[in-house]
């Protein structure tokens, strides 16, 4: 029996990260022996994909959370704290609770480890096993429900949604998932259900067809942007960004997030479509008025969010190549008048190489490439990658640490430009937190 937090996240960060098999047969036992608490959970979105989800999650709680609705969310990774994942109404789940609910299973795990030998519980198992008895025991409106990694074989794949979302599809995890586009759209499909539609963010033709083909086999279809819904951009100054929204008869103008890039309007269509859908299948009303609050209100952190004005300093978890290429379009459109000085620090299994290769592509950019602590079992990329990366290119320099990249950036640039700390969501977590300490 755990009898502290700390406790309690060492139970759960002391569990394996994955198994050499992947299977759900070991998580539907699991579930099985505490009583099925999925089963309670009646009102659910499933959200895959390979970068989106987080900012997707968030733009469906708040469009709920707009028309007074209670909403349980589940993320990964968290920024801040553990308890960040398992969340209602953006209010992450209490010390004293998650105590309760890692006491909750911990005898079920035991009892797994000594009848599966070494194929107990993993560690995302069991982070998915406490959101389930958490929203079980303290019921909310609807749950929305991340995906850990893929998606087919996924710990949360054992539910039955409303709807299920699968917001991009690029290379990533490819030891794990595929190392083609339609390998790893095969691993996402694996959330389509029979007879539970499927929204899609912008996906390539070849990912798409997969959507398709799977949810014909599965009698549901598909509501894809760009061919069944679509936005149109419309840009203006300042920070956020604003698009007309058009589905069928649907035609919305001018609405207005406050987040920045163009893949934020791509998130925000695919939740807006995802919410619709709910609405029409559940037979309920929505309100415009109630759109255009949620939206517009929502926050995630560590996606390209401010953390001072002047020099404007900002932290984004794009901690793979599409994602960079993304970040490469924002810089394009909001900032190619300003000299941008970038610090990056990656992952070990992350293509360091070329995701330096694709932010020179802004010629106003400069690179800092440096290191952070890995988390647990994690390594960070080694000194010979970054030093691989520096020998590229002028632009790119090298730093010890995170705090002498940050030093050498503010050394160089004038107070209108721009500072961004990018790359792995453990190492943007580490700047955020430091930020925030500083200002109290």
């Amino acid at each position: 029996m755990v009898k502290t937090y700390t406790e309690a996240l060492q139970f759960i960060h002391g569990r394996d990260r994955f198994k050499k098999k992947p299977t759900l047969k070991r998580m539907r036992q699991f579930m099985h022996a505490l009583g099925d608490p999925q089963e309670r959970l009646k009102n659910m979105i499933h959200v895959a994909g390979t970068n989106g989800k987080g900012s997707t999650v968030a733009f469906l709680r708040d469009l709920f959370m707009a028309e007074g609705q209670t909403v349980g969310t589940f993320t990964s990774p968290f920024i801040t704290r553990f308890n960040e994942r398992i969340s209602t109404d953006g209010q992450p789940i209490s010390d004293d609770n998650l105590v309760t609910m890692v006491n909750r299973i911990q005898p079920v795990v035991a009892r797994l480890d000594q009848e599966l030998a070494e194929e107990g519980p993993t560690e995302f198992e069991i982070d998915t096993a406490l959101m389930f008895c958490y929203f079980a025991s303290h019921p909310v409106d609807i749950v929305i429900v991340e995906v850990g990694l893929g998606g087919l074989y996924d710990s949360t794949n054992i539910i039955q949604p409303t709807v299920s979302v699968i917001t991009t599809i690029g290379m990533d995890h490819m030891k794990i998932l595929g190392d083609t586009i339609p390998k790893i759209a095969a691993q996402k499909a694996g959330i389509i259900k029979p007879g539970v539609p499927v929204v899609c963010g912008r996906l390539t033709p070849d990912a798409l067809e997969v959507m398709d083909q799977t949810a014909a086999k599965n009698q549901t279809e598909v509501r894809a942007l760009d061919r069944d819904f679509h936005v149109q951009n419309q840009p203006e100054p300042g920070w956020g960004e604003r698009f007309d929204y058009t589905w069928n008869d649907l035609r919305w103008r001018h609405l207005e997030v406050d987040l920045l890039g163009q893949y934020q309007i791509d998130n925000a269509a695919t939740a807006l479509t995802a919410f619709v859908t709910y609405h029409q299948l559940r037979e309920l009303p929505y309100d415009i008025a109630d759109i255009r609050t949620g939206l517009k209100h929502t926050a995630w952190p560590g996606r390209f969010e401010r953390l001072a004005n002047e020099p404007l300093i900002a932290i984004d978890g794009a901690h793979n190549e599409p994602a960079m290429v993304e970040m490469v379009r924002l810089l394009r459109q909001h900032f190619k008048q300003h000299d941008i000085y970038i610090v990056l620090a990656v992952l070990a299994d992350k293509q360091y190489g070329k995701m330096v290769r694709t932010l020179l592509k802004v010629p106003n950019v400069h690179i800092i490439v440096t290191q952070f602590q890995g988390p647990g079992k994690r390594a960070a990329a080694t000194p010979q990658a970054l030093e691989d990366a520096v020998a590229a290119n002028q632009r790119v320099t090298m730093a010890t640490d995170w705090p002498s990249a940050l030093k050498e950036a503010m050394a160089n640039i004038s107070a209108d430009d721009l500072i961004l700390l990018t790359g792995s969501l453990y190492f943007i977590s580490e700047v955020r937190q430091y930020f925030k300490e500083s200002d109290e």
